[in-house]
């Protein structure tokens, strides 16, 4: 639906909610399937499936519809441990991070959020 208005030269925000989930049920479908497991037994092309689905937020040129689309995409880690497989794979495709942090939250700072990444 985001990328019908894109196209039609209007502007679109996508917010994936959450990658982290998306890939923990994907990794339980290709091990049901009895595919390969990779790393942490997720599927070999889990990076590649979160790579298309975010490098598909774009800017239109004028000569295209001059639309946009903006991705969010949201990533649950474990005890803010942003070395885990998933983390580490979905930053590199982003421009910029947004931390928020459980001890922020708990000591009144709202929001929670940790800028120094």
């Amino acid at each position: 639906m985001g990328e019908y208005f894109r196209d039609n030269g209007m502007h679109a925000l996508i917010i994936y909610d959450d990658l982290s989930k998306q890939a923990v049920a994907y990794r339980q479908m290709s091990l049901l399937l009895r595919r390969p497991p990779g790393r942490e037994a997720f599927p070999g092309d889990v990076f590649y499936l979160h790579s298309r689905l975010l490098e598909r937020a774009a800017k239109r040129s004028d000569q295209t519809g001059a639309g946009s689309s903006t991705a969010l995409p949201v990533i649950e880690t474990q005890a803010g441990d942003v070395s885990a497989y998933i983390p580490t794979n979905v930053i590199p495709i982003t421009d910029g991070q947004i931390c928020s942090e459980t001890e922020l939250f708990y000591r009144g700072i709202r929001p929670a959020i940790n800028v120094g990444l």
